[in-house]
């Protein structure tokens, strides 16, 4: 069992000339508890200023102990700076980007705000007053704090602090993002203007990410019976580009157009080397996610020149019909043109390589409501060839 004690704190000494209970009434001595932790060995906690708080700690510790939720004070002594380090040296990661974005996380977000920092001292206020001041989107904030708390995470399984104060903080909610989407004649015009016609047709066709077309190769393409097999993808880690899984790590096939397929095959047919890249860089990498001054970039900008009301002299004078949209918007849409055409929900999901349905839905659901038009209208013509009544059915009173 534990014990407690008076001692002089550093203000009192024996030198003073009153005993303990003297000192205790001037308010020179605190509490200390003597207990032995779950392994046998003894140890103490000092520093209370009121012997019943020293009773209910003595309590806590032996309740604590039979339960198995005994937590040692000085394991919560570790700087926040080492247990992330140890965390992060014994992280698997499946991709190099996601790797060099943790990497990224910890060096400029978390570790100079909590690196000197015990972990026992982190509470779940200050944690909130962090995420609320860190000025990034609502994404980079979600990320951050997902490797805060991984790290706090771990200090729990090690049983350095009895709960996460990580865990249960608001987050900036992720604000969906309009898209844009191009009806068939905009892809053409778009392609008219790109350096490679081909890419902005098959991406606007396929509905495949940017990384996934970088990295095809010949024997990905059946052009035949108009297949794609999507097996790899390249991002861009650092200066340099790495070449790994797709990013939901399924293998899928996705089907284009005949029209598509032609555009392909003399891309294909150059490639000898069935292993190569049909499109690269100068150097031999994958090519890289457009940027502002990317072919991509430049083309959407003419078409926006081009769609804009205009002086005489060429000056604009009013709002561009053709929108501004970026190399993942071609595959919204791809999304919109193939629901349009009355493709599935599954048929648009298994195309786009989602996770889930309820994923295809939750982002392009709004693109279906024209299919409800159309079920009532099939519904009202099955009705009205059952009955044998017009359109103006219920409009006269019933005989009696």
């Amino acid at each position: 069992m534990a014990t407690i004690e008076p001692y002089r704190t550093t203000v009192c000494t024996k030198s003073c000339g009153l005993d303990i209970a003297a000192c205790r009434k001037q308010g020179h001595t605190k509490y200390r508890v003597r207990y032995r932790k779950p392994d046998g060995r003894q140890t103490d906690k000092r520093g209370f200023k009121r012997k019943e708080d020293a009773k209910t700690f003595s309590n806590t510790v032996e309740v604590d102990k039979l339960t198995g939720n005994y937590i040692a004070p000085s394991l919560g002594r570790i700087t926040f700076g080492q247990l992330g380090t140890d965390w992060l040296d014994g992280q698997v990661f499946d991709k190099k980007s996601w790797e060099t974005r943790v990497e990224s996380i910890w060096r400029v977000h978390v570790e100079p705000f909590w690196g000197a920092r015990k972990v026992a001292s982190i509470d779940r206020t200050e944690v909130q007053a962090w995420v609320a001041g860190i000025d990034r989107a609502a994404s980079t904030v979600g990320d951050i704090h997902s490797v805060f708390a991984s790290i706090l995470d771990n200090a729990v399984t090690q049983k350095r602090i009895p709960t996460n104060p990580a865990r249960g903080v608001k987050l900036p909610k992720r604000q969906g993002l309009d898209h844009n989407y191009l009806t068939h004649m905009q892809v053409a015009q778009l392609a008219a203007e790109s350096k490679h016609p081909e890419i902005v047709m098959f991406l606007a066709y396929s509905g495949c990410r940017w990384g996934e077309m970088a990295a095809l190769r010949p024997k990905d393409a059946d052009l035949d019976r108009g297949r794609i097999t999507i097996t790899r993808s390249a991002s861009k880690v650092n200066s340099r580009s790495v070449i790994g899984t797709p990013k939901t790590w399924e293998i899928r096939t996705v089907v284009i157009p005949a029209e598509i397929a032609d555009l392909l095959r003399p891309v294909v047919q150059a490639q000898r080397d069935p292993n190569g890249l049909l499109w690269a860089r100068p150097d031999g990498e994958p090519m890289r996610p457009p940027t502002t001054t990317h072919w991509l970039g430049g083309a959407v900008r003419r078409c926006i020149n081009a769609s804009s009301q205009c002086d005489q002299d060429g000056t604009p004078n009013g709002p561009a019909t053709f929108p501004r949209v970026t190399a993942h918007q071609l595959r919204h849409t791809a999304a919109s043109l193939m629901i349009a055409s009355g493709a599935h929900v599954k048929t648009v999901q298994r195309q786009l390589g989602h996770r889930s349905a309820e994923m295809t839905l939750n982002r392009y659901g709004h693109l279906f409501d024209s299919d409800l038009d159309d079920v009532a209208a099939r519904m009202g013509a099955a009705m009205r060839t059952a009955t044998g009544r017009g359109q103006n059915v219920g409009t006269e009173p019933p005989q009696a």
